[in-house]
């Protein structure tokens, strides 16, 4: 009799006391399908809640190698007594049926007809390859193979493709057999709630529409809920950067000025997929309102859907009507003060609540001004309001912390630049035409819109201003922040300074330079000197046909002098020693303070030229400290003292969610302020008819509390002020033209000329953001009869100037 040979069994671990894979489907979004996505449900067939802290549902493909881990998706959250979990996976290319809203979502892309899913008590990753092996891991709660997957229990569930899941009978029984257990059919998804999907040419209804989920505030009353098939055109995509998504918006608005109809779905790094402009699409996903930037700047919030499903109903649809924001609609007041977040909109009121109220809803501006130029992140600056405070240079004056100008709005593209080149605007051109898409906001200027049409570019033919040449008699003293200047910087840059200084400043005898880096630029390596930036500099001003300047400077100790991390910005001097002299006074170093002292004869001098004023002083900690110097011109002894206050870092923004915005760095400059004024009243104490000249980057507005520190006793005077309101600025920043940069003169100095030469700040090429300035003086002999005299003399000289 031949021996009966008995078929091995594959081997199973006992049947799961609790969680167990009640559905795989693999199909989702593939031809055929129905459903958009991927899914596992499990179910808790025991009387006990279980906690799914640190578990994960894993897939292993029909054809992984032995030894290769399985995929992962975590698990969140407790699956209740007889209850369900849906677990979302990848999302296919087809399909028009969303998923009911999943309790967890994953990335899986699985297949429709063979593999395996078990669920295990671990975060780390399968790597059992066969079925022995896997039963005997007791992490492993269940697991199920379908088609010729290897990996199963008893044989594997059959009948698996695009348009069908397996799934347990409704009594959940587990005999570990997978064929006998599991039954193919069309695809039944459950999440927790309870909820299905639409039936196959339908969707359920929405838990919520768009101005339900926008709300009469800044904060979504929904914001962290999961809402389902909420109902939209798509009006926009953003296919590129970190943020990209899509823009949806309600064709059906309510009657409520303050609930913005318009939402941005965000899907991350992730492209999105079949989804196109004209889409009637419904979304699901979690309400999440996002702070983009930094939060010291207390930014506004964007409020989005994340983790997000759609599904398209019909494409080519119209797109709802843009808002027109012109000075009309656009309010006059800014905003108002209090947490912005926990006030209801006013979005007739205030341009906060209007900008906050059309929050990602199609807007339109049409033939409006440039006021901010294009920067290097294809951005510039429009205005609404062509009549508010209006520069000569065509801009928009910041006058005042009240004064914010909403009639600002930011213009960023969502036309690819290969197909529409973003415009390169200066302040003054005219975007031309509808500039139209939706309303965005982010931290690095507020509310602006992302085109989807662009305005077409009229320039108004602007060029770099050039200033005159000093007469023989006049002494030109000029200050310019050169952005950071190091050796690393390409020697366009240095001929672009050089050009710069030589014709648009008409050499200056004397240039105070702010963000002068080491000879090693940023990097952080010690080094402190910078010889060869400032030496690369002079010889490209003597390229450029200037004077052969000579520098003085001191080096600070590494690292204390804050700016950019590695590049110890400082202070210095350039000079003409064919027309000035400086005072080389020995004894000026990073941490000895220049003071003031009189000669046996009665003259004051510094006791160290050049000299640093105050440097251990806590009021110049991470910060620059001011460089003082004496010059004689004419026989004549001159003051100057360059500075480089501490930057405006760490202040909340202007369109900050808490008004007014705190401006922390304010204390700091104010304290500085004093300490600078402590040594100038020194000074004018020793003399009183003292030429003093203190200028450079003060990093603050004419009205600020540190300028009022600086001249409300009279001892010096802010030249920015002598000029005409709509001539008061050098600096351009969110399309607000303002003033950071000054020039201040002591009583004595009555005979001068001041220019800002706007060469930088309104052009989208610019050799620095700032533009520098220059002040042409007549210095005082410090005699009244004397000064009458001389007066009269280059009066003359200045008629009959030396051949």
């Amino acid at each position: 009799m031949s021996p009966v040979l008995i078929a091995a069994h594959p081997a199973a671990a006992a049947p799961s006391p609790d969680v167990l894979v009640a559905e795989v489907y693999g199909g989702g979004g593939n031809a055929g399908a129905t459903l958009t996505h991927d899914f596992v449900e499990l179910v808790n067939k025991s009387a006990a809640a279980v906690d799914l802290t640190g578990w994960t549902v894993q897939y292993r493909s029909a054809t992984a190698a032995a030894g290769t881990a399985w995929q992962a998706t975590a698990l969140t959250g407790s699956i209740a007594p007889g209850g369900r979990l849906l677990v979302a996976e990848a999302k296919g290319q087809n399909g028009t049926v969303a998923l009911p809203t999943p309790d967890v979502a994953g990335s899986i892309a699985m297949s429709a007809t063979a593999g395996t899913v078990a669920v295990a008590a671990t975060a780390d990753r399968l790597t059992c390859s066969t079925p022995d092996e896997c039963a005997a891991d007791t992490r492993v709660r269940d697991l199920v193979g379908y088609g010729n997957a290897a990996v199963r229990e008893g044989s594997p569930a059959t009948g698996a493709s695009n348009s069908a899941a397996v799934a347990r009978d409704a009594s959940s029984d587990d005999t570990d057999d997978n064929a006998a257990d599991f039954t193919a059919g069309a695809p039944t998804p459950v999440n927790a709630r309870g909820e299905v999907p639409g039936t196959p040419g339908g969707e359920p209804a929405p838990t919520a529409r768009i101005h339900d989920i926008q709300g009469t505030t800044r904060v979504s009353p929904k914001n962290g809920a999961q809402v389902s098939a909420v109902p939209g055109i798509v009006t926009a995509i953003r296919p590129f950067g970190s943020s990209r998504g899509f823009w949806i918006q309600d064709p059906q608005p309510d009657d409520d000025p303050r609930t913005s109809e318009g939402l941005f779905v965000f899907t991350g790094n992730a492209t999105p997929q079949g989804v196109a402009v004209g889409d009637a699409v419904t979304v699901t996903g979690k309400v999440e309102e996002y702070y983009p930037g930094s939060a010291d700047a207390a930014p506004q919030s964007l409020t989005e859907l994340t983790g997000a499903s759609w599904t398209v109903a019909s494409s080519g649809n119209p797109l709802p009507a843009a808002v027109v924001l012109d000075a009309a609609s656009v309010p006059d007041a800014y905003t108002r003060d209090g947490a912005l977040d926990t006030l209801p909109l006013q979005p007739s009121a205030y341009a906060l609540d209007f900008y906050e109220s059309l929050e990602s809803e199609r807007v339109q501006v049409a033939d409006t001004r440039v006021v901010g130029a294009t920067n290097t992140h294809g951005e510039l600056w429009v205005t609404t309001e062509l009549g508010q405070n209006p520069t000569a240079g065509g801009g928009t004056l910041y006058g005042s912390y009240t004064a914010q100008n909403p009639g600002r709005i930011k213009v960023t593209s969502l036309i690819p630049f290969a197909e529409r080149p973003f415009p390169t605007a200066n302040v003054g051109d005219t975007l031309s035409g509808p500039t139209a898409g939706p309303m965005t906001y982010d931290s690095f200027g507020g509310y602006g819109i992302a085109a989807t049409t662009l305005g077409h570019l009229t320039s108004a033919g602007r060029t770099p201003e050039v200033t005159r040449d000093q007469k023989t008699t006049e002494l030109a003293v000029a200050t310019y922040n050169v952005e950071n200047l190091s050796p690393k910087d390409t020697q366009a840059k240095f001929d672009r300074l050089a050009r710069g200084i030589v014709t648009n400043l008409a050499t200056p005898d004397i240039v105070a330079l702010e963000e002068i880096q080491d000879n090693s630029g940023p990097d952080d390596d010690g080094t402190v000197a910078a010889d060869q930036t400032l030496s690369r500099l002079v010889a490209a001003i003597s390229a450029a046909g200037g004077p052969a300047y000579q520098w003085r400077s001191i080096a600070p100790q590494d690292g204390k002098d804050g700016g950019q991390p590695g590049g110890n910005i400082r202070t210095a001097f350039l000079f003409d020693p064919k027309r000035v002299q400086f005072v080389d006074r020995p004894g000026g170093d990073a941490t000895t303070a220049v003071d003031v002292r009189k000669t046996w004869y009665g003259q004051t001098q510094l006791t160290a030229s050049p000299g640093r004023v105050a440097p251990t002083d806590e009021a110049w900690a991470n910060s620059r400290k001011p460089l003082a110097a004496e010059f004689l011109f004419r026989g004549r002894t001159v003051f100057v003292i360059a500075n480089h206050f501490a930057s405006k870092g760490g202040d909340q923004a202007l369109d900050s969610r808490f008004q007014p915005p705190t401006r922390t760095s304010e204390v700091q400059r104010v304290r500085q302020a004093a300490v600078l004024h402590d040594f100038v009243s020194k000074l004018l104490a020793s003399d009183p008819k003292a030429n003093l000249v203190v200028l450079g980057d003060l990093n603050d507005f004419a009205f600020s509390p540190a300028l009022q520190q600086l001249t409300s006793d009279g001892s010096l005077r802010s030249l920015v002020t002598t000029l005409p309101a709509d001539e008061q600025y050098g600096y351009v920043y969110n399309g607000n033209s303002q003033v950071l940069d000054h020039v201040l003169t002591s009583p004595r100095i009555t005979r001068f000329e001041y220019d800002i030469v706007h060469v930088n700040a309104e052009f989208a090429d610019q050799a620095s953001d700032h533009d520098p300035q220059v002040l042409r003086m007549r210095p005082s002999t410090g005699n009244d009869f004397l000064d009458a005299i001389d007066r009269l003399f280059e009066d003359w000289l200045d008629r009959h100037p030396p051949q």
